[in-house]
């Protein structure tokens, strides 16, 4: 088997701190699979332009479009906040995005075993909440044209626009990814105001069509919101535009209880990028106490959705749930008082756990893969 190739962008604030940790844990649970990996480190960010001069150096750019995935830290350094905004962090992670072709992002939501007190549900609710949302990420109103704003004459502009080829493959990979899970789609707009909505149902209906084994179902926005909070175990694949999967994604993390804990990914017809939802968080820089949970199970979307390895990808989460059962955890996981445990503590017995275990929760015979997450052409 040739070497799967990773771009690893460790970024600014904590990024260096948790992907040197979800490194480690990646190269462990790939050697007990028999995958070799080849990983190459760049700079991005405010890291990038202290070194280069630029957000997004084309060094970078080039081992990103040649890897077969990316491993991204975080992206933010306020060190550079007086800056235009192409001379910032930011703009470097933006550049990527549409350099890469992503247009899906794929973000879990789960409440993980002993931890089911640790955000705002009540614990029998909590322990039902394990949903994926789809967010689209090329369209909708953040990037409609035309747009304008008139602060002396009252008044902005902005426009929602939605094609059919658009919404057709993000679709796909709500359906992809729900044939591997419980295999229902909630597909989440706003038909009976938008015309937007409309062709998004429309069209999601025919995808669905070519996914006969997948339940469909729609949901207008303000009630999927409502529901996401009072039943969350109701939903398995969340499918959704741009601006409510902003929404709905960001309080779907809320109700985890840490946003340390939560992966993501962004997908394409191309290599995809996975990075932990939480931000660079600078006051936590360098001090060891930042939660790598989130860019680990980055790591571990990486394996199944990016490398087609899920035996790889499921050793990892077993190993995280494991530790958070009975091992060190970081100061936003604690109970008032508890003692808190470090990033490398956290890192060291995930990669522990994963050398430890003989198998993670695959059925599928060893040395078989599975096709990467990708979308539709």
């Amino acid at each position: 088997m040739p070497p799967a190739r990773i771009a690893v962008l460790p970024g600014d604030g904590i990024g260096p701190e948790v992907i040197d940790a979800a490194v480690g844990v990646l190269r462990e649970a790939a050697s007990r699979e028999g995958v070799p990996l080849e990983v190459e480190w760049a700079p991005i960010g405010g890291a990038a332009l202290k070194t280069s001069g630029e957000p997004l150096p084309e060094s970078t750019l080039a081992a990103c479009l040649g890897a077969d995935a990316v491993l991204l830290g975080a992206v933010g350094d306020p060190a550079f906040d007086a800056e235009p905004p192409p001379r910032r962090p930011e703009a470097g992670l933006l550049k990527l995005r549409r350099a890469m072709g992503v247009f899906a992002n794929v973000r879990p939501a789960r409440v993980l075993p002993g931890l089911e007190g640790a955000g705002p549900l009540k614990p029998e609710v909590a322990r039902g909440l394990d949903l994926v949302i789809v967010r689209e990420l090329t369209g909708g109103l953040y990037f409609g044209q035309p747009r304008s704003l008139d602060l002396a004459g009252g008044s902005a502009v902005n426009t929602l626009v939605y094609t059919r080829a658009e919404v057709e493959r993000v679709a796909e990979v709500a359906f992809r990814l729900a044939e591997g899970r419980r295999r229902r789609v909630t597909s989440v707009d706003k038909a009976n105001v938008l015309e937007t909505s409309v062709l998004w149902r429309t069209v999601v209906e025919e995808v669905g069509r070519r996914h006969p084994s997948v339940e469909l179902s729609h949901q207008y926005v303000d009630s999927a919101a409502m529901a996401l909070a009072l039943s969350p175990a109701s939903f398995d694949v969340v499918l959704t535009e741009n601006l409510f999967g902003d929404v709905l994604s960001d309080e779907a993390g809320a109700l985890v209880g840490s946003l340390g804990l939560l992966p993501s990914a962004s997908l394409g017809r191309g290599p995809g990028l996975f990075e932990p939802v939480h931000g660079s968080a600078p006051a936590l820089a360098g001090k060891d106490a930042a939660n790598p949970i989130g860019a680990i199970l980055s790591a571990a979307m990486l394996l199944r959705d990016g490398l087609g390895l899920p035996r790889a990808a499921e050793r990892i989460e077993a190993a995280v749930e494991a530790v958070l059962s009975s091992g060190p955890r970081t100061a936003d996981l604690l109970p008032p008082g508890a003692v808190a445990g470090r990033t490398s503590d956290v890192a060291r017995a995930v990669r522990e756990a994963v050398a430890a275990r003989r198998n993670g929760r695959a059925r599928r015979p060893r040395g078989e893969e599975a096709e990467p997450l990708r979308g539709a052409a």
